[in-house]
């Protein structure tokens, strides 16, 4: 596996790389980190012309990150493009291989990369949050605990919930429209299960942003289906 940068040196992303299941990995970094130290792809560069700069750097990183995790975990993408289904799902045209998912946050990004399985990644840089969402996207008495906390502690703890709600709608290939806020996710727990999609939350896998306040990512995955025994196929047709 690849473990250098554009120049030829050692990268720290790699050391970063999280797999929670076998074949799910996932890895998350600051805009500047991934661009200042990995090498961008000309589609890449094509695609995002024309964008407002925010969005290009957002676009960028992101697609930057997860070419080189596709290389750290020996699913190169080389330079082919990166598509995007009708509801944003990433996929990579032309392959039936990887599930790949993508995710940016103010001056973050995420992606995951899933062999043989869908996944989903999200990373949430803590913001403020209003009492009418922290009462959907938690149940009630964690609602109540997450009220009661101090700012920072209250912005990091939601930010916690809400990516690993994002992150279990991705797998399934839906964003806003899965509901996320529906997904059951207890203060506090790293790892769970939702309608059959595995998800984890890692509390000590990033640096704090300027304030201090952890980054939350969370990864999701699919269970692949068992293949069926040789001496239980039968030939299609009548």
């Amino acid at each position: 596996m690849s473990r250098t940068a554009s120049d030829g040196s050692r990268t720290p992303l790699s050391g970063r790389i999280r797999t929670p299941a076998d074949g799910v990995h996932h890895l998350a970094a600051r805009n500047a980190e991934v661009l200042g130290a990995l090498p961008v792809a000309a589609a890449d560069r094509a695609a995002a012309a024309g964008l407002p700069p925010w969005r290009a750097a957002e676009h960028l990183a992101s697609r930057t990150l997860l070419r080189f995790l596709l290389r750290e975990t020996g699913a190169d993408a080389g330079d082919g493009p990166v598509g995007a289904l009708p509801g944003g799902r990433p996929y990579l045209p032309g392959r039936s291989g990887p599930g790949v998912s993508l995710s940016h946050s103010p001056g973050w990004v995420a992606a995951a990369v899933g062999l043989g399985r869908d996944v989903g990644v999200d990373v949430q840089v803590p913001a403020a949050v209003g009492d009418r969402l922290l009462r959907l996207c938690c149940a009630p008495g964690d609602a109540d605990v997450l009220a009661a906390l101090p700012e920072a502690a209250r912005r990091s703890g939601f930010a916690r919930v809400f990516a690993v709600q994002e992150a279990c709608v991705k797998a399934v290939g839906k964003g806003l429209s899965g509901r996320p806020w529906t997904v059951p996710v207890p203060l506090g727990a790293r790892t769970g299960t939702w309608n059959g999609v595995h998800w984890s939350a890692p509390y000590d896998d990033h640096d704090g942003d300027d304030h201090g306040d952890a980054v939350p990512v969370a990864c999701a995955w699919t269970v692949p289906a068992a293949p069926v025994p040789e001496r239980v196929r039968r030939p299609a047709g009548p």
